[in-house]
């Protein structure tokens, strides 16, 4: 019998796709229960203020309306908790589920509405009123700080990491070269908002809430410990998701509320956020100034790296906490030799939409920062940014390489990596010599075009466990159990590759299940690019175990050694190649209930992909629009299970770096009212705008962390097109450093234009 091609490593076709295609997709608003409730939000409508009151007494008059809850109703429930990075001191500054004394920011929850339908709920929530005494918001992260209440002020934390000595370095300096660079507030904006379905089971005694997505095992455990059930009897149920990105599936007030009310009424309860809501409410991302200085010696090479940095995390400290500044100060070393660094991050709220994570969180900042810095650094010694980057690239022969910081509680020690060679392979792909002769030749005749470079280090496989559960059903079909969630990435499709290769069938022959609590008992969900490592090797373990049982099995029943057996094409063989055979099924019917294993892997550091990207622009000096004309991408993941998913991965990642570099801003008024609430005011890439790129995903440095060599690919598309569009401007407009904030508006780049017209007439 021939033996199955290995699916690991091949395009081969998604299996999440067909019910999607064939419209049979369940997403949170497709979730509907008998006589449920409709859940309504009443949003404050101020920045900051004090709340003195709440009349609701006109909404319950209203036909069709069950009930209004105001923080009283609540206050046995604690704040959100906190899932990472959970400073000690940032515990007071916790979001509740509605609010109590104070409203500080436009769209808090203030009072819910529980009406027959979503129209009536609509039209009550209208008719509650809120007596809040306005105060004076906070809204500038860097400026002068104000209170949070009568005992806390609006610096909860400062963060400082860093190694050697930095100042020594700096008096030594041949040069030291600072900027001031800031990033812009924006965030994930999916098709799917967020929604989320309660309903109570008296008979099981059971909790249900659908819609859950990202983190289900914790969040049913941390809920399920907030409205007083345990873990045992309560159950969080993923559908399709419309998207991820960082911001969905962390545990927001609304979550909260259906769960709570579900339990009181005894009703499913649902909630759907509209569009308006979740450009107010939910998690944003990104808002950070630096002030960044570099000490160099005469041919560019860093001897050290000063940060202090604001992070704007809007009004309160959600399930993030501390990560996305931690990550930020953490990671902004990159792929260079540091040889001292420093970074103080203070952590600021401010009177607008709390934020968490968005794809690549604290290194979209940090990477525009350092590739900024390093453009800054080769205007000053006179050559290319090629060249100054070649300079300051940590080796192939240094690693694995110890960047002496810590963050998301591991040390970070860069597993593998050949940065320099990914350099030369990504410049071969945009033919880079050419590309400059025909840009100088373009830049000659009157275009302002330009192509700018940017490298980073990505982080993935955040342990610090996955417990994967294989099972073969009575008729031979085989079922993998996860702990994860599918946020779109393709779970389903890579860890059938896995397994099947372990067992020695087709992939579409395996059934992968996710994002349900009541399969498994634990899971750490989807994020930080963590599901192809964690979830893949305990794939591959757990699959290596059902192998070994199951040829243990039938050699009793085939009389054989185990070892002169072979699984093939779904069939236990001898190795002979004569002889009886038997079926999967056949097995699992003569030992029913045997043929399951389950294995757990464990990791305590992560893995650390690494990327190049190239952009080419060209820049309209009458609108200031900028056109992305041509996008080059180099990724190295150590092993690609599906090359197609992590290029997909790739492209959308991309295309959210545009939409931060170019176009996507929460832009707020004096009075902290939000100004981009619908999509004319918070403009995103469509496909006229994002390019279709260049992609090589290479596999020149497999992690030695685990055994296949894995690396993740989620967040290495976003990382650095910021940094690598500031490039691209810089060069357009040749004019080094003149790109020192994202997003670059059309606005911005007209105004900046005119300023650098006027500077040269100056001259």
């Amino acid at each position: 019998m021939t033996a199955p091609a290995k699916f690991v490593g091949r395009s081969v076709t998604r299996l999440e796709d067909r019910p999607l295609l064939l419209g049979q997709g369940r997403f949170a608003a497709d979730v509907s229960f008998p006589s449920h409730w409709h859940m309504r939000v009443v949003r404050s409508p101020i920045a900051h203020g004090k709340l003195r009151g709440i009349d609701a007494s006109a909404a319950l008059a209203l036909p069709g309306v069950h009930a209004v809850w105001t923080y009283k109703d609540v206050a046995h429930i604690p704040p959100i908790p906190f899932r990472l990075t959970g400073l000690k001191e940032l515990e007071p500054y916790r979001q509740t589920v509605l609010a109590k004394d104070y409203v500080r920011y436009v769209g808090e929850p203030v009072a819910v509405v529980f009406a027959a339908d979503q129209y009536v709920a609509e039209d009550a929530a209208e008719l509650v009123e809120l007596d809040i005494e306005h105060l004076a918001p906070v809204l500038d992260a860097s400026g002068d700080t104000g209170p949070f209440d009568d005992t806390h002020g609006t610096e909860p934390s400062v963060i400082r990491k860093g190694y050697g000595d930095v100042d020594a370095a700096f008096k030594a300096a041949h040069a030291i070269i600072a900027l001031t660079l800031s990033t812009g507030r924006h965030s994930g904006v999916p098709m799917e908002t967020r929604g989320a379905i309660a309903r109570y089971d008296a008979v099981r005694d059971i909790l249900e809430m659908h819609g859950a997505a990202k983190v289900p095992w914790w969040n049913r455990d941390h809920i399920a410990q907030m409205i007083g059930r345990t873990r045992d009897n309560m159950h969080l149920y993923e559908g399709h998701v419309g998207g991820g990105f960082g911001i969905r599936g962390e545990i927001y007030p609304e979550d909260v509320l259906v769960c709570a009310a579900a339990l009181a009424f005894k009703k499913p309860v649902k909630w759907i956020e509209d569009r308006r809501e979740h450009l107010i409410a939910a998690n944003h991302s990104r808002q950070q100034q630096h002030n960044v200085r570099a000490a160099i010696d005469a041919e560019g090479h860093i001897l050290a790296i000063d940060n202090e940095f604001f992070h704007d995390n809007g009004a309160y400290m959600r399930t993030h906490a501390a990560t996305v500044p931690d990550l930020a100060a953490a990671m902004l070393p990159g792929p260079y030799r540091v040889p001292a660094y420093r970074a103080i991050g203070h952590i600021r709220l401010t009177n607008k939409t709390p934020c968490g994570t968005y794809r690549a969180p604290g290194r979209y900042e940090s990477t525009f920062v350092r590739e900024r810095l390093m453009d800054a650094i080769a205007a000053h010694v006179g050559i290319d940014g090629i060249e100054i980057r070649r300079r300051n690239l940590i080796a192939k022969t240094e690693m694995p390489y110890d960047l002496h910081l810590d963050t998301l509680g591991t040390h970070i020690v860069y597993d593998s990596g050949d940065y320099a060679l990914l350099l030369d392979k990504t410049l071969a792909l945009a033919d880079w010599t050419t590309l400059q002769a025909e840009l100088k030749k373009r830049r000659a005749s009157g275009e302002k075009v330009g192509a700018g470079v940017a490298m980073f280090v990505e982080k993935s496989g955040l342990g610090p466990s996955d417990t994967v559960r294989v099972d073969v059903k009575s008729d031979g079909k085989i079922e993998v159990v996860t702990g994860v969630a599918s946020i779109g990435q393709g779970v389903e499709t890579a860890m059938a590759q896995i397994a099947a290769d372990t067992l020695g069938v087709d992939y579409t022959s395996i059934n992968v299940v996710h994002g349900q609590t009541d399969r498994i008992d634990t899971g750490s969900g989807a994020f930080a690019s963590r599901v192809t490592v964690m979830c893949g090797e305990a794939t591959r373990m757990a699959s290596v175990k059902l192998r070994d049982k199951a040829l243990r099995l039938a050699a009793e029943l085939m009389q054989a050694d185990a070892g002169a057996l072979d699984m093939i094409n779904g069939e236990i063989v001898r190795r002979s190649g004569t002889g009886a055979s038997m079926t999967l099924a056949e097995l699992a019917q003569a030992r029913p209930g045997e043929l399951t294993a389950e294995d757990t892997f464990l990791s305590s550091h992560m893995v650390y992909p690494y990327g190049v990207h190239i952009a080419m622009v060209k820049v309209d000096a009458d609108t200031g629009a900028v056109a992305v004309e041509r996008y080059v991408i180099g990724y190295d993941v150590g092993k690609a299970v599906n090359p197609r998913l992590v290029e997909s991965q790739i492209a959308g990642g991309l295309a959210q770096g545009l939409g931060g570099a170019l176009l996507e801003e929460f832009v707020y008024d004096d009075h902290g009212e939000p100004l981009s609430v619908t999509f004319a005011d918070y403009l995103m890439p469509t496909a006229r705008e994002v390019p279709a790129a260049s992609i090589l995903i290479t596999e020149d440095a497999p992690s030695p962390l685990n055994p296949m060599g894995l690396k993740g690919a989620g967040e290495g598309g976003a990382n650095p097109v910021g940094a690598a569009i500031a490039s691209a401007i810089d060069d357009a407009l040749q004019s080094p450093g003149a790109i020192s904030a994202l997003p670059v508006t059309p606005q911005r780049l007209k105004f900046l234009l005119k300023d650098i017209g006027s500077r040269s007439r100056g001259r």
